[in-house]
């Protein structure tokens, strides 16, 4: 069976990287029909929080990547990895090391005088005697002979020599284990078929396929995944870009429309731009992912997720616009046909928050821009929007044939284009003068309120 898994650390809040990280090995588990896991990789204890844990699972909880087992904390298997090591040390395939931080720079500095790639020089495999006083730390015997391979689903086979490998660290002299080595026995222990991840861990896998090998492990395959760059090719920043899932939920965005645009960078499935979440799984496979980098295009992403607000229910969208609404203000939706002034804004918008903005000015006007008063309300308009008005009174049918009816007679009438008539009463009434068909506008305020604020 596929066993997958996505194992952030909680340093800080989910990537977006992360995100697509866990949507490719959440979609090749069900695509599989197989188990998808989260670990959190909690093992640096000065930078771990629990805050960035709760706002890990919150994002995977908004974006609807739900995991079959966990999550599992490395914290909580400290006994484990302790119980492997000793192991190790007794088969041989580990060792301690008595060197100093002293040695070890001496050691380093001379290599690199002489030209040579500063590494271990496994002096302590050879004589690991004990020293007194001195805690020593655990080392992978790592093979001096050979080549490590695999064929990776993205980036194909790779070879890397172990000559340039060094006995690495597996436990520090405190006896805590080390990254490569915790992730090691939970791939071993969770039984993992298919490890999904950044490139930026090709350098770790080779020690990691070692150690496995020196455990007896069956290996699973590997997929390193390209990292996501901005537009300009440059790496996204904290400060720069919007590099936290919680921020995209902030901006308006839908999660399923933030999948399909993380999707669709280094995959994609002929011409296809928008689709569901369901059609992804239905589609994906890790080795049909590029090894090249992907570009962030945040206009890009606006536009799928504008789609996927044209395509999505009256009922989805009321349910997400209401909380918005209530912050700014909103308290009585009842007084109006909500799903009807969704129905016609929900084509307008490429985000939830400018949606919310939409039906906003049908419940309270905006503030007019003084500049858009001063070109639109002039005298000879405001003297239109009362004759306006007198007609609209005396209509004794409300509906949307009968304004649109009343509106072309208007005009007729007072010998003046659409738009003399349509600006000015756009402004006055929802304080813009960008809003769908006016006549639409009309019929959802209701005479009451349209006579209303025709007269303020």
């Amino acid at each position: 069976m596929v066993r997958t898994r996505f194992a952030p650390s909680p340093t800080g809040f989910l990537h977006i990287g992360g995100a697509r990280t866990a949507l490719f090995s959440w979609a090749y588990a069900r695509k599989n029909k197989g188990t998808f896991i989260l670990r959190v990789e909690d093992t640096d204890l000065e930078r771990s929080t629990q805050e960035s844990v709760d706002s890990i699972i919150q994002a995977m909880d908004w974006l609807n990547l739900d995991y079959d087992e966990g999550p599992y904390f490395q914290t909580h298997r400290m006994e484990r990895y302790k119980e492997v090591i000793a192991q190790m040390l007794k088969d041989g395939t580990s060792y301690y090391c008595y060197c100093s931080k002293e040695e070890l720079d001496e050691m380093r500095e001379a290599q690199r005088a002489r030209g040579e790639k500063p590494r271990y020089d496994m002096r302590c495999r050879h004589n690991h005697t004990p020293r007194p006083g001195v805690r020593p730390v655990v080392r992978f015997k790592n093979p001096v002979d050979g080549v490590v391979v695999w064929d990776d689903l993205v980036k194909g086979r790779i070879e890397i020599a172990n000559s340039e490998l060094d006995d690495l660290i597996i436990a520090r002299s405190d006896g805590t284990p080390t990254y490569n080595f915790c992730v090691v026995v939970d791939d071993l222990d969770m039984q993992i078929t298919h490890v999904t991840r950044g490139d930026d861990h090709v350098n770790n896998t080779p020690r990691q396929i070692n150690i496995l090998k020196a455990l007896g492990a069956t290996l699973p395959q590997y997929a390193h995944v390209p990292m996501i760059l901005r537009d300009d090719g440059q790496k996204m920043s904290k400060r720069n870009d919007p590099v936290s899932v919680i921020q995209y939920q902030d901006m308006g965005i839908l999660p399923e429309a933030l999948l399909n645009y993380l999707a669709r960078l280094c995959w994609g499935h002929g011409d296809d731009e928008v689709f569901s979440i369901s059609q992804f799984v239905e589609w994906f496979d890790l080795n049909n992912i590029s090894p090249s980098p992907a570009r962030f295009d945040m206009k890009k992403l606006y536009w799928v997720n504008g789609q996927h607000l044209k395509n999505s229910s009256v009922e989805t969208l009321t349910k997400l616009l209401q909380p918005k609404l209530e912050q700014l203000g909103v308290v009585d939706l009842n007084r109006l046909d909500l799903n009807a002034i969704i129905e016609l804004v929900k084509s307008r918008s490429d985000n939830l928050n400018a949606m919310a903005e939409e039906v906003h000015y049908f419940y309270q006007p905006k503030i007019a821009a003084s500049e858009e008063v001063e070109k639109h309300l002039t005298s000879d308009a405001n003297v239109i929007l009362t004759k306006f008005a007198e007609a609209l009174s005396t209509l004794n049918e409300w509906s949307l044939d009968a304004i649109k009816a009343t509106i072309k007679e208007f005009c007729s009438v007072n010998n003046i284009k659409m738009p003399q008539l349509g600006m000015p009463l756009r402004l006055k009434l929802c304080g813009t003068t960008q809003t769908p068909s006016f006549d639409a506008v009309l019929y959802i305020l209701g005479k009451n309120n349209v006579l209303s604020r025709l007269a303020a």
